[in-house]
């Protein structure tokens, strides 16, 4: 009987655990926290049908097996020569988001001690180094609801669809609100005609017919979308080859109300439909005058 055995690991708030309850309620037999020295037994048990009906398995790896993490690597090579095929799917992000969350959820991180947040994380970042390089699958999710990545997931664990490495996010901005601190690729739309100044499209926005219609209008708005999608098209496939698991393109104007909305949105279009790559829209700032004339 054909078993699919996955091992979930990766950085400490980066989603093993969410990933884990994903792949439960999908069918998945999943443990988590498993000594090293009972993988291989374990393993075994699975494929030879010990515990009848088992099909999938998922098996949550990392840091809190302590010095033992060392063993793994042995265990995988032994688990390949015993003819158990394994694939390894490894949860990253950024380390500013990875400090953000433990922030917010109050916890320490299992290597830190008595240090800062993002000690712990270098140092988890260098003992999972092996099983990154030997992953099969890398999900970065510094800019992925729980939602994208349950799809994600479901996606290449349920219905067995290829997995495309790389996460691109197309992403409006105001500049007036700072420049996202997270983007790759940055893009300035304000040599455009401000529809702010225009006193029925002003509390429109780039999502609204008339706003898109006005701003594309105009033939530096083309010029500008066929230049910028022929150069991502172009980038995109290196960067896949280079490893990178995410890409997010900004797109700034004044406010990020207008033109930058229509622009990423315009993008947006023009990207959607590969195969190649995920592919995602934000508007970061699209509420944010209403938000302040409110207060």
């Amino acid at each position: 009987m054909l078993i699919r055995f996955v091992i979930v690991t990766g950085m400490s708030g980066a989603g093993k655990s969410t990933a884990l309850k994903v792949l439960e309620d999908a069918g998945y037999f999943c443990v988590d926290n498993l000594p090293i020295s009972l993988i291989e037994k374990f393993a075994q048990l699975t494929m030879n049908g010990a515990e009848g009906g088992i099909t999938r398995v998922a098996l949550g790896v990392d840091v809190r097996s302590g010095e033992a993490l060392s063993d793994l690597q042995e265990v995988l090579e032994k688990l390949a020569l015993s003819g158990v095929r394994h694939e390894i799917l490894f949860l990253d992000a950024g380390d500013d988001v990875l400090v953000k969350r433990y922030k917010e959820t109050r916890r320490n991180h299992p290597l830190a001690g008595g240090e800062r947040v993002e000690a712990g994380i270098a140092r988890e970042r260098k003992q999972l180094e092996f099983l990154k390089k030997q992953a099969d699958y890398i999900i970065d999710t510094s800019q992925l609801l729980t939602r994208e990545l349950k799809l994600e997931l479901e996606r290449i664990f349920v219905d067995n669809q290829n997995f495309k490495s790389l996460m691109v996010t197309v992403l409006s901005f105001g500049f007036k609100y700072g420049i996202p601190a997270d983007s790759d690729l940055v893009f300035d739309v304000r040599f455009l005609p401000n529809p702010y100044y225009i006193d029925e499209l002003k509390q429109l926005s780039g999502n609204d017919a008339p706003v898109r219609d006005f701003v594309m209008g105009f033939k530096a708005a083309e010029i500008f979308s066929d230049k910028l999608t022929d150069m991502i098209q172009f980038l995109i496939p290196n960067y896949i080859e280079e490893g990178k698991n995410q890409l997010v393109i900004s797109i700034g104007c004044t406010g990020g109300k207008h033109r930058s909305v229509t622009l990423a949105n315009e993008l947006y279009r023009r990207l959607e439909g590969s195969g190649e790559y995920g592919l995602r829209i934000e508007h970061r700032d699209i509420e944010k005058d209403a938000l302040r004339k409110r207060m």
